[in-house]
């Protein structure tokens, strides 16, 4: 089976509070995108396991992890005994709040759930998944949603646009143990979830710039700089639904005009950033 993997960016972030297992709670607004992975995967009927490869080597470690851990819990839970590999052929940027792990991780469990004929829900899936990474569940559905909790409470949104997206990425990557263990440390924007949702419902994208924001964003941008660079300098250019994803190092624009985009992904392209150009996925 080959399945596509996709990224996501978090247009806005809201701290709520922290749990007593130091969790922090979270509303966020999570679009998908069109940039994605893709998952190949291969039954190994003579094997006694299963192997994860990855055809970016850097990542074979940190990538194969998630995928392993995924497998393992989905057999803990069917108690199947088939193998497979399983290839990842990247293209989602790591360490960049991009969600590429948490995806991979996602659309294996879709594919052996398949493959095998388990039955499994998508809210079963959603169930075994949730210990191994808050994201998962939202990749499991697939469409954007309000994620509130740690990412496990999520309720569809309906967007009236389908928008441009500019990625871009600085070479250093993020921690998100660490941007998480900083955030506390400084100030919160004012940020308005329902505003947020209603704007994207309504396509009122003046609503949508006056309301949203990412707590994570002042903690990320004192561990690296150049993430603050990026937005300022997109915000100057006229990009007002410009941010950072997740936990970073990524950035994003959004926009109606692709022409424009493109225009700004040459700027920071020549700036030595990687970029992408991408869309929403409604």
């Amino acid at each position: 089976m080959v399945i596509k993997s996709p990224a996501k960016i978090n247009l806005a972030l809201q701290i709520n509070g922290k749990r007593d297992d130091g969790y922090h709670l979270l509303r966020m607004v999570n679009l998908p995108l069109g940039l994605h992975d893709v998952i190949e995967i291969e039954s190994l009927p003579y094997y006694a396991d299963t192997y994860v490869t990855c055809d970016e080597m850097r990542l074979v470690g940190l990538r194969s992890n998630l995928c392993t851990k995924a497998v393992d819990a989905l057999r803990a839970h069917c108690h199947f005994k088939e193998h497979f590999i399983i290839h990842i052929h990247k293209e989602i940027p790591f360490a960049a709040g991009l969600g590429g792990g948490s995806s991979n991780a996602a659309v294996v469990m879709i594919a052996l759930n398949q493959i095998l004929k388990l039955g499994l829900s998508i809210d079963e899936l959603c169930e075994i998944a949730l210990p191994l990474g808050s994201d998962i569940p939202f990749f499991l559905r697939g469409t954007p949603a309000l994620a509130e909790g740690i990412g496990d409470k999520l309720t569809p949104i309906h967007p009236k646009n389908k928008y441009h997206c500019l990625l871009i990425k600085p070479e250093e990557g993020l921690s998100t143990k660490d941007v998480y263990l900083s955030c506390d440390d400084f100030e919160r924007a004012h940020i308005d979830i329902d505003a947020v949702v209603k704007g994207l419902e309504s396509g009122d994208d003046q609503l949508i710039a006056s309301s949203f924001g990412n707590d994570l964003y002042p903690a990320a941008k004192h561990l690296l700089p150049k993430v603050g660079d990026i937005v300022d300098t997109l915000r100057a250019d006229g990009f007002m639904l410009s941010a950072m994803s997740g936990s970073g190092s990524c950035c994003f624009a959004l926009s109606l005009d692709q022409k424009k985009l493109k225009a700004e992904e040459k700027k920071f392209s020549k700036l030595g950033y990687d970029t992408i150009l991408t869309h929403t996925v409604n």
